[in-house]
C-alpha cells in the first residue's frame, strides 16, 4: 500500500532553493511488537532531529498503522477462486498482505521493508532517491550478516552492533556520496 502526502505545488519564489538530492536520511528498524530497537541519522541536514521519546512514539504508531492498513484488502470477486492451480498442478498461496509500504511527503520519503519474522526497516529518503528496494535488502543482508549472526545478539533487543553500525554507515556514505 502506497500513501502519498504530497501538496499541491507552491509558488516557486516560496520553495526552498536548495533541494538535496539522492540522500539517504535515516535507519529505523522495529521489532514486531512495535518497539524501536535501532535507529540512526546519516545525513544530519535532512530531517529535523526528533527526540527519543519521538522515535518510540514513531515505532509505536506507525507499527500500528501497518497492522491495520495489512488489513484492509480489496474484497474478493465472487467466483474468483483464491487459490487456483497453477500450470504445474500445484496449488498456489495468495500473497499475504503486505501492509504501508511507502508514505511519501514533499520533503521525504518513508519506505518500509517488513522481513518475515515481523521486523521493520523503515529507510527515510529524499523524495528522488532511486533504487531503495535495492539499498533495503542491502541493509537486511548486514542485519543478517551482523546482528543476527552475532552470538551476544538477544531477538527482540536493541541492536548494539559495532560491526553493523561501521558497514551500515559505509554503505549508505557510498550511497550519499554518488
Amino acid at each position: 500500500m502506497c500513501v502519498s502526502l504530497i501538496q499541491p505545488p507552491i509558488h516557486q519564489s516560496h520553495r526552498h532553493t536548495k533541494r538535496l538530492s539522492r540522500t539517504v536520511f535515516a535507519l529505523i528498524i522495529i521489532n514486531k511488537a512495535g518497539g524501536l530497537i535501532y535507529n540512526r541519522t546519516f545525513h544530519e541536514g535532512g530531517l529535523n532531529k526528533i527526540s527519543t521519546n519521538e522515535l518510540l512514539v514513531l515505532a509505536g504508531t506507525f507499527h500500528g498503522v501497518h497492522a491495520i492498513t495489512a488489513r484492509l484488502n480489496p474484497i474478493p470477486t465472487p467466483g474468483a477462486n483464491r487459490n487456483s492451480a497453477s500450470s504445474a498442478g500445484t496449488m498456489m498461496r495468495p500473497e499475504p498482505p503486505s501492509g504501508l509500504e511507502v508514505l511519501e511527503s514533499e520533503n521525504f520519503r518513508l519506505q518500509c521493508f517488513t522481513t518475515l519474522t515481523g521486523i521493520k526497516f523503515l529507510l527515510f529518503t529524499d523524495t528522488t532517491q532511486t533504487n531503495v528496494d535495492l539499498t533495503m535488502r542491502r541493509v537486511y543482508e548486514m542485519y543478517t550478516d551482523y546482528v543476527m549472526k552475532n552470538p551476544f545478539y538477544q531477538l527482540e533487543m536493541p541492536v548494539r552492533c559495532d560491526m553493523f553500525d561501521r558497514k551500515l554507515l559505509s554503505y549508505i556514505r557510498e550511497i550519499n556520496n554518488r
